[in-house]
């Protein structure tokens, strides 16, 4: 795989891959608008899966887990840009367009555009950046993440609340969302964060509700659930422990022999 990123701004990436495989980021701490020029991106977020396909164009809110399983088309070649939507990018476009947003967006987080001239040559403009990393001034990158917004706002004008809220993640109901997010592998600042909290806050809301720290919990809920997959579901390690938030099959199978005193083959065998 191959992926570019500027020195200067880190505000433009390019990934392409001939063989399928996970993606790192499973916390989008800013917008992303992203072009899918071969292949497919398989997006599984909070929500549910989204898939984009050649050709198309999402644009992906901010403060958001997110998995992605980048697949090769028939040819081999996997192809997407990336745009990086940074607050304080969307605050100066805002501010010199005379943009306010008083309310906070309620849509969906991820949203399929529909395809334009303007955009597929957009990104088709970024090569010189990407190819030549460090060399563009902070003036000319941000010239192309302000085109970027208003090809944006081109394309679908009702989208202005989605870039320019600003308003923080409110306190939610921390229970439910670890429950429904502790399967993915970011750290416990990022957690705080979209649950509305400081991560003092967080640390302290969360002993109260669950009686134990957030890293003890989130280890021992992954391995729980691991267990129930692999006896009851008769799911393979190599096959679940990314989408349990493990980072490597080595540490899934030391914490896992941790907890439970055997490997779990060990487990699988003793249960028979």
């Amino acid at each position: 795989m191959k992926e570019i990123q500027p020195d200067t701004s880190d505000s433009f990436v390019y990934s392409c891959s001939s063989a399928e495989m996970w993606g790192y980021e499973q916390f989008v701490p800013e917008h992303v608008l992203a072009f899918q020029a071969s292949g497919e991106t398989h997006i599984f977020h909070q929500n549910g899966t989204l898939i984009l396909k050649k050709g198309q164009l999402m644009l992906a809110r901010k403060n958001q887990f997110a998995k992605s399983f980048k697949t090769p088309a028939n040819d081999g070649e996997y192809k997407a840009f990336s745009v990086i939507l940074k607050a304080e990018d969307l605050q100066k476009y805002a501010a010199q367009q005379q943009i306010d947003i008083a309310k906070k967006y309620e849509g969906d987080s991820n949203i399929v555009l529909a395809s334009d001239a303007f955009l597929e040559s957009y990104f088709q403009s970024l090569f010189p950046y990407l190819n030549h990393p460090g060399k563009g001034s902070e003036h000319m990158t941000f010239s192309k993440i302000a085109e970027a917004i208003a090809l944006i706002l081109n394309n679908d004008p009702s989208l202005e609340s989605f870039l320019f809220d600003f308003v923080e993640p409110y306190k939610i109901n921390l229970e439910a969302f670890m429950e429904k997010n502790y399967q993915y592998n970011a750290s416990i600042e990022n957690f705080a964060k979209l649950t509305g909290r400081s991560l003092a806050a967080f640390k302290r809301d969360f002993k109260a509700q669950f009686r134990t720290t957030p890293a003890k919990w989130l280890k021992n809920k992954r391995l729980e659930e691991a267990y129930y997959l692999i006896h009851q579901k008769n799911r393979k390690s190599a096959d679940i422990y990314l989408d349990l938030g493990f980072e490597n099959l080595s540490h899934f199978y030391t914490a896992f022999k941790d907890k439970y005193g055997m490997t779990p083959t060990q487990s699988l065998t003793q249960q028979k």
